[in-house]
């Protein structure tokens, strides 16, 4: 097992990389717990949650919004849960973003950690402190920052992922390396056909280097006022396409980089053949790097984007793989670059 400690406003957030769910029960506070999880993890891990009081909810995009939290509020006062309580997420990014949020709102916040059990989450979602809840299809819209006090990320977990789920992950990995390290980058080009396959000792490295790289930029920017901003490379455009397509946050995200890739190009700051291994390792890992959306769709979404301030966007482009930059692009800028990529 691994440890990374993230120094946090409110002391620390500890992620325990390889840690067994078995083992859960020595990290809770004592025994005033109450679960979130969704239907579909209480089948598959029931029998290794400690005997507290569940909550379930549904699965997928859909049902992250303020109506789960308001069930889950309506379900905290029945089971009587005052400020003494621990919350705990088990679950994927949409559980862990739906516990952390509801945790840190009833009775003005109550202490909260995560199992997670996807790798998406693992890389991401779960770790950082970044919680919220769709509103209207714009994603994550209305959120905290708050922090885990601790995240497990039991690597066993993800056996019984679809495909298409576990390799979503894999694009947050190739985001990690694509602005801040060129040795993972080439280490993902070496050995994305062991990764696939789902070699643990192969995705553990990759979850530990992902998460070095995350834990490192939280702890300097836990808010995002600079440099955390970097962590939003494709996400920009990735959104936008989740919103419109509904295709997983993985797979949208790659459709993302690539855009914003092509963006950095275009721009003069990232050399053609650079961006073009970018794509070749996404589709490598069996990832979409295109879709036949029309840019109309693209750019009107876009244009609601929560990064927007006033007249600009903020976009994060590469200078080369392992270096990226934040630029502020006028909206109407962007409309023509957009319209110029393709």
């Amino acid at each position: 097992m691994q440890n990374i400690t993230i120094p946090v406003s409110t002391g620390e957030s500890k992620i325990l990389i390889g840690e067994k769910i078995q083992n859960l029960q020595q990290y809770l506070p004592g025994n005033r717990i109450v679960i979130i999880t969704d239907t579909n993890v209480k089948r598959l891990y029931y029998r290794y949650f400690p005997p507290f009081e569940i909550i379930e909810i549904g699965t997928g995009e859909k049902i992250k919004n303020l109506g789960t939290v308001q069930y889950i509020y309506k379900k905290l006062i029945e089971l009587e849960v005052d400020r003494s309580f621990f919350m705990l997420g088990i679950g994927g990014g949409i559980v862990c973003d739906i516990t952390g949020f509801a945790a840190s709102t009833y009775m003005r916040g109550l202490k909260f950690g995560f199992v997670s059990t996807t790798l998406l989450s693992q890389v991401d979602g779960s770790i950082g402190g970044k919680n919220g809840v769709n509103f209207q299809g714009f994603k994550n819209l209305v959120g905290v920052f708050s922090q885990p006090e601790f995240v497990i990320c039991d690597l066993n977990l993800l056996t019984t992922l679809k495909e298409n789920d576990f390799l979503s992950g894999f694009a947050e990995i190739v985001k990690h390396a694509a602005i801040k390290s060129k040795e993972l980058f080439e280490y993902l080009e070496n050995n994305y056909s062991k990764a696939i396959q789902g070699d643990l000792e192969i995705i553990n490295k990759l979850v530990y280097d992902s998460l070095i790289i995350k834990s490192s930029i939280v702890a300097v920017d836990e808010k995002e006022k600079g440099e955390r901003k970097k962590l939003n490379f494709g996400h920009t455009f990735g959104h936008s396409i989740e919103k419109i397509t509904g295709i997983t946050h993985g797979e949208a995200v790659s459709i993302g980089m690539t855009m914003a890739s092509r963006l950095s190009v275009q721009k003069g700051l990232l050399p053609e053949k650079e961006a073009y291994r970018i794509e070749s390792l996404l589709r490598k890992f069996k990832l979409p790097t295109s879709l036949d959306l029309g840019k109309e769709k693209i750019f009107e979404v876009l244009k609601k984007d929560k990064k927007r301030e006033g007249n600009s966007i903020n976009l994060v482009l590469l200078n080369r793989i392992g270096n990226a930059k934040i630029e502020t692009i006028l909206i109407k800028d962007l409309e023509k670059l957009i319209y110029d990529l393709y």
